[in-house]
């Protein structure tokens, strides 16, 4: 089968001018290098495309794909990592991962847990803020969590994020609106254990293939899982494998989860538990990162023995079967 690739290269827009912060989610070469590999193992051809600007010319041009794997994140706009789904969409070509839909929904945490909440699934009571004077109105509890509304690797997280009065309510939700220049998720804040669940598969054959959950050592940035600790995860995370009574409730409300949204072939769920225990959903990752030694889906899988390879050979087989394709 001839698969396409299509993804954002970090090294591409470093070179362009944009920063460290700004290009968090894009990919290593890398990622890429491993992909192809896993694909040509598979007996694939994979066929490199690239960003949304390397996609369009060679649509326009007749070329076409059996299925385009894709893991392009798009850098403006809450529907960016829509883009290159909905123009396959329209030319027809099957793709990997969820569709626009779903990739537009999710981007948006605030939208992503009315949502949840309205599928009886635990999350935190929250507000959105568009301004500095909605800050003013926010009547949760202290305390509270503020980040990004649609960001993602950690992006506008700090310890400044924890926040406890309304001046410090206010002055961060200014600076996030300021710097991110899109609105401010502050939910209430839950003090408990941090999961995450990869799942691979569709519908009925969707599956947890393990529960990790997120420890912040010492010298991190206490009680937020910030872009420093993501980027600095080697000396200030411990990663654990997990499977006592909590963590199972985690798994299944992350599978409620998938299925709630309609998330497809693979990807992750993150989840806090209250101060009773209670895993909550916090946000949902249908593009999740796939460098074999640095990304949180590919380090569940190892943790429960399944390699990089077994890994993509589930979701690229979840999204062969959900397109009706012949392998």
């Amino acid at each position: 089968m001839r698969i396409g690739m299509t993804y954002d290269l970090r090294s591409d827009y470093l070179a362009m001018g944009y920063g460290e912060e700004e290009t968090a989610e894009f990919d290593r070469e890398s990622t890429i290098d491993a992909i192809e590999n896993a694909l040509r193992t598979m007996g694939h051809e994979p066929v490199r495309i690239g960003n949304l600007m390397g996609l369009m010319p060679r649509l326009s041009a007749g070329e076409r794909w059996d299925l385009v794997f894709n893991i392009s994140e798009g850098l403006y706009g809450f529907g960016r990592e829509a883009l290159v789904p909905a123009l396959l969409d329209a030319h027809r070509i099957p793709y990997v991962f969820s569709d626009p839909l779903v990739l537009a929904l999710t981007l948006h945490k605030g939208m992503t847990k009315h949502v949840i909440r309205d599928h009886g699934i635990p999350t935190p009571a929250f507000a959105v803020v568009k301004t500095v004077a909605d800050a003013e109105k926010v009547a949760l509890p202290y305390p509270v969590f503020a980040k990004p509304v649609a960001e993602g690797t950690g992006k506008g997280v700090t310890p400044a994020s924890k926040i406890v009065n309304p001046d410090q309510l206010r002055a961060t939700c200014a600076d996030l609106l300021a710097t991110f220049g899109q609105p401010v998720l502050v939910e209430t804040f839950l003090p408990g254990r941090e999961f995450t669940v990869g799942i691979v598969g569709n519908g009925k054959d969707a599956r947890s293939i393990g529960v990790m959950e997120v420890v912040l050592l010492a010298n991190s940035e206490p009680d937020v899982y910030s872009y420093h600790n993501k980027e600095f995860c080697e000396e200030l995370v411990e990663y654990r494998k997990v499977g006592d009574p909590e963590a199972k409730r985690a798994e299944e409300t992350a599978l409620a989860s998938w299925h709630a949204l309609g998330c497809q072939d693979g990807g992750r769920v993150d989840l806090r538990s209250d101060a009773g225990g209670i895993p909550n959903f916090i946000e949902v990752n249908p593009l999740a990162g796939l460098h074999p030694e640095h990304s949180d889906l590919c380090i569940i899988a190892g943790k429960f023995g399944i390699s990089y390879q077994e890994l993509l050979n589930g979701i690229v087989a979840a999204a062969i079967k959900r397109n009706g394709l012949a392998q």
